[in-house]
């Protein structure tokens, strides 16, 4: 029993770890539903900071050195970055109907794999909600897609709510599966 505890305690972290997850995909997704224009610019203006902050981390790369070939592809990979977050960051419309049109590719494929999760894990309990989540995934993306890009302002921020809301319910209720296992393993 005594060496089993730390694989226990582990296992208490990490669904406390997946609870939070969730609670804030919950908030998330709720806060993105209720003002979704607010939550698209503000997506966008992530992204554009994120390609930034990645071009510098490629410079900085560069001073580690290696071969000139590397060098050359690092600074390169650093200017694409730099400029591909300026861009979004100047132009957060284009950016935006951009955004839209990758995001239904993304949340179908995430569909996609949350349907073929749920086949996979059939008969564990709640598999079905990894079904329903990859459902309204694959029914989100359809939206978003044929409703682009007219829709991009406030299509974008509603959808990937109701997307984190949904995901942020999933991973709550596999959250809670496993600490009611782990009562179960200690009672």
């Amino acid at each position: 029993m005594a060496a089993e505890r730390p694989v226990i305690e582990a296992a208490k972290r990490f669904t406390t770890w997946n609870i939070l997850a969730a609670v804030l995909f919950i908030l998330l997704g709720l806060f993105a539903i209720i003002e979704p224009a607010t939550a698209v610019v503000g997506f966008a203006r992530l992204l554009g900071w994120l390609l930034i902050f990645g071009g510098v981390a490629h410079f900085i790369a560069t001073l580690k050195g290696g071969s000139a070939r590397r060098v050359l592809f690092q600074i390169l990979s650093a200017i694409a970055f730099v400029l591909g977050g300026l861009y979004i960051l100047t132009h957060p419309q284009l950016a935006i109907n951009s955004l839209t049109a990758l995001l239904a590719v993304v949340i179908v494929v995430a569909g996609v794999f949350d349907i073929i999760t749920y086949f996979r894990l059939q008969r564990e309990h709640p598999s079905g909600w990894m079904l329903l989540n990859g459902i309204v995934a694959l029914l989100l993306g359809g939206l978003i897609w044929i409703q682009w890009p007219a829709s991009s302002a406030w299509a974008i921020g509603t959808l990937v709510g109701v997307y984190l809301l949904m995901t942020g319910v999933t991973r709550l209720i596999f959250g809670l599966a496993g600490r009611r296992l782990i009562r179960h393993v200690t009672a």
